[in-house]
């Protein structure tokens, strides 16, 4: 066997989770194969471990894990496999497989010479461990293609390039559909049965565009500045572009059949739902801030006198990061809907929900007027070419800011503020036993579906309340996160023969991810088992729910697992609050091991081709 010297680059938004589990995933799974392999990490963090000039030209080949843009310049004259993050922790021997066929079917097109003529690659005859890689299409008949333009700002380079490429296309006697991300939105969208009938994608952007609709697909990157030169040459380069490889190791498991279910049921899903996690997603992070930046002031006490540094940080805290809570969520929510033309309607009907005591309720409504307004809008009314520009800097913000803000003072901001007013006095004033029901139904949702939209509507609903000074549904929430990944990390120890060494590997890490509060550690367990392992997730988390609501926990932060309990008055109850989080842990490993006494006891056996299912 030939051993290969690989380099690689994982990233993912954060650089935290994914980047790391598919960094150790490719070391180990390339160690197990025999090669060689050095891993760069990127992310919010920076650069780390970075790959030298001298280590980059002494490798065979490149991969690419990642999520969000990485500069490949750097790579020229090397082949260069891409694929995602998840792909590279669920399916490693594969990818790395399939970077190592595409390094042998097809010499690396040089992009510093985009001018020169592309030669048709060439193909390895078939061996039994990789399947024959698709022959290259420049030099055949009519094709099809489709595309994306975009650049920073979206007007002149997104346009112009996009316009090349239809040249270009048109000159080799082919078909090219290109969808342009611009200031004012998407246009011309890409559907998916364009995207099924296409031979090839081109992506000409100087932003990051998101790939993952492109699977399967021979996907060509490059920038608007190469397209605007030389169009033709990119539509060539895109054409001898080897397809993706299927190899042996791509037999589908249970893991990639539960992935690519749920990837069909979001596809499915209708536009509202998509919206308003968008909008979440951009609103955790500064209410996760805001929340622990406000925990830490009350190390000062609750009310810290004006000046002190305890009232620096409850500024920054609650008076900046908290009030752009629903700014942020109105304003991704509108995003999601009209793409950039309905950030600033969102954003401004957000601030004025805000003021007008919509609370959070108003947050989502102005999103949502904000976005359809603003995509009517841009629709709907046309301008001469000349002024087109005007569209996205004026005409848009001002009409679709001007109907969303008269719409929410004279139409909706009484009657929304007096629906927030009334669930929030029910919340004060519940009885006992409402509390706990509450607590039964909030924890049971956090781990249906553990960081899918069960869970995430669960959370959203306890984080909103924190706006209003409500925290006892935020400390049921995660306590209920908290209690499906250490409650299989302690059913691992309690019944050892039930699982697999890996899976008792796999334990100590779920252990670490449950007091971070991070749900998704429990994911592998239940994959494998899930009509023994979900069920006993959500009675776990549903008596931890419960019990932290019975005991009157609260909690002013919406993150930060137990660490959050060695910040003073950030918990209230603390010691009962760790009781509910152990209560609820035992609870699942107890239900869990007592559902697998009807299975065989298993032996563990080294599984070399899933080398990142400890991950």
């Amino acid at each position: 066997m030939t051993i290969h010297n690989i380099v690689a680059v994982t990233a993912c938004p954060t650089g935290v989770a994914h980047t790391i589990m598919a960094a150790e995933a490719l070391k180990k799974t390339a160690q197990v194969m025999g090669h060689e392999l050095r891993v760069e990490t990127q992310g919010s963090e920076g650069v780390k471990n970075a790959l030298s000039d001298a280590e980059i030209a002494a490798a065979d080949l490149v991969i690419v894990a990642a999520d969000i843009h990485v500069d490949l310049d750097r790579f020229q004259g090397k082949p260069i496999h891409a694929v995602s993050t998840s792909r590279a922790i669920r399916d490693t021997r594969s990818v790395i497989e399939e970077a190592i066929a595409r390094s042998r079917s097809v010499a690396p097109v040089d992009r510093s010479a985009p001018s020169k003529p592309i030669m048709a690659a060439s193909t390895p005859s078939p061996t039994p461990t990789t399947s024959t890689v698709a022959p290259d299409l420049s030099a055949t008949g009519s094709r099809y293609l489709v595309g994306i333009t975009s650049c920073p700002t979206g007007i002149a380079h997104t346009f112009m390039a996009a316009e090349a490429l239809r040249k270009g296309a048109a000159e080799l006697g082919h078909d090219i559909k290109v969808e342009t991300q611009g200031s004012v939105g998407a246009k011309n969208q890409l559907t998916p049965e364009d995207i099924d009938r296409a031979d090839a994608v081109v992506i000409a952007a100087d932003t990051h565009v998101d790939t993952a609709r492109f699977v399967g697909k021979r996907l060509y990157q490059t920038s608007t500045k190469h397209a605007l030169k030389d169009g033709a040459g990119v539509i060539q380069a895109a054409l001898a572009t080897p397809a993706p490889t299927a190899t042996a190791g791509d037999r589908p498991d249970y893991l990639q059949s539960v992935q690519q279910a749920k990837a069909e049921q979001s596809a499915k899903r209708s536009g509202p739902y998509k919206h308003l996690l968008t909008g979440v997603s951009y609103m955790l992070p500064v209410i996760v801030a805001g929340g622990l930046i406000i925990a830490l002031s009350f190390v000062f006490g609750l009310d810290p006198a004006e000046g002190t540094f305890g009232d620096a940080l409850k500024q920054i805290g609650g008076d900046a990061a908290f009030s752009l809570i629903v700014p942020v969520l109105s304003g991704f929510i509108a995003f999601s809907i009209a793409d950039r033309p309905g950030l600033a309607p969102g954003l401004i009907g957000g601030v004025l929900a805000a003021n007008l005591g919509m609370g959070f309720l108003g947050g989502i409504l102005s999103g949502f007027l904000a976005g359809y307004i603003a995509l009517f809008v841009r629709e709907k009314i046309n301008l001469p070419a000349n002024f087109e520009g005007l569209k996205p800097v004026l005409v848009i913000p001002l009409l679709s800011t001007l109907a969303v803000g008269l719409l929410l003072v004279y139409v909706f901001g009484v009657p929304v503020k007096a629906i927030l007013d009334g669930l929030t006095a029910f919340l004060q004033n519940m009885g006992q036993t409402n509390a706990v029901i509450l607590g039964l139904i909030l924890g049971g949702m956090m781990a249906v579906d553990m960081g899918g939209p069960v869970n995430k509507a669960a959370y959203t609903f306890a984080v909103g309340l924190l706006a209003t000074n409500i925290f006892e549904p935020m400390a049921a929430v995660m306590a209920a996160g908290m209690t499906p990944p250490l409650g299989l990390a302690l059913a691992t120890l309690m019944a050892k023969r039930k699982f697999t060494e890996e899976e008792r590997q796999a334990g100590k890490v779920a252990s670490v991810l449950g007091i971070s509060f991070i749900t998704e550690g429990a994911i592998p367990f239940a994959v494998k088992d899930p009509l023994r392992v979900i069920p006993s997730c959500i009675a776990g988390s549903a008596v931890a729910g419960g019990l932290s609501m019975l005991f009157g926990c609260t909690l002013r932060a919406p993150h930060g697992g137990v660490f959050v309990l060695a910040i003073p008055n950030a918990v209230g109850q603390g010691g009962l609050y760790i009781v509910a989080i152990a209560l609820g842990s035992l609870v699942t490993a107890i239900v869990v091991t007592q559902l697998k006494r009807w299975q065989p006891s298993v032996q563990s056996t080294p599984e070399p081709t899933r080398a990142s299912s400890a991950h």
